[in-house]
């Protein structure tokens, strides 16, 4: 009877997962790595769209060769294109837009504008999705400059 008991309890289990996607699912908490490297967050406002965040600490080089280490926070809008690639698995190129905050006792407080391109894997009947983006930036405040971040991570979807 206890066997059955497991096995009737992984079979819920299973069933459970398996009618959730990571798109079903709204709120995404994960991790990314990269530049910043820290938590990231995603939330789907409709079957293409989502508001895409961040924050994690950004390390850099100061101009007399010392590492600076930053808090970053950032958040974009990105568009989901899901039929770009032949096939069944559910892999939607992103792309967006968005701003980006960079913070640190080292050193003044910059704005950025955000480009965001990335691809994203969403595993089928996992809400989970598994990602890498490449994000150019132009630092706005203080002063202008050009900066490259990138970055690899995965979220769970609640």
């Amino acid at each position: 009877m206890k066997y059955f008991n497991y096995l009737v309890l992984a079979l819920f289990l299973l069933v459970g997962v398996s009618e959730s996607s990571a798109q079903q699912r709204k709120f995404g908490l994960g991790v990314i790595i990269g530049e910043p490297t820290g938590l990231s967050m995603k939330l789907w406002t409709s079957p293409s769209k989502a508001i895409d965040a961040g924050l994690g600490w950004s390390i850099s080089q100061n101009q007399d060769d010392t590492q600076k280490t930053r808090i970053q926070f950032h958040v974009d809008m990105v568009q989901h294109a899901f039929n770009q690639f032949n096939t069944t698995a559910r892999v939607p190129l992103y792309y967006g837009m968005g701003l980006g905050f960079i913070g640190g006792s080292e050193s003044e407080s910059s704005l950025a504008i955000r480009g965001v391109l990335g691809l994203a894997w969403e595993p089928e009947y996992t809400p989970m999705d598994v990602f890498l983006e490449i994000v150019p930036a132009l630092e706005i405040i203080p002063s202008t400059s050009f900066i490259l971040n990138a970055g690899f991570g995965f979220r769970y979807f609640f």
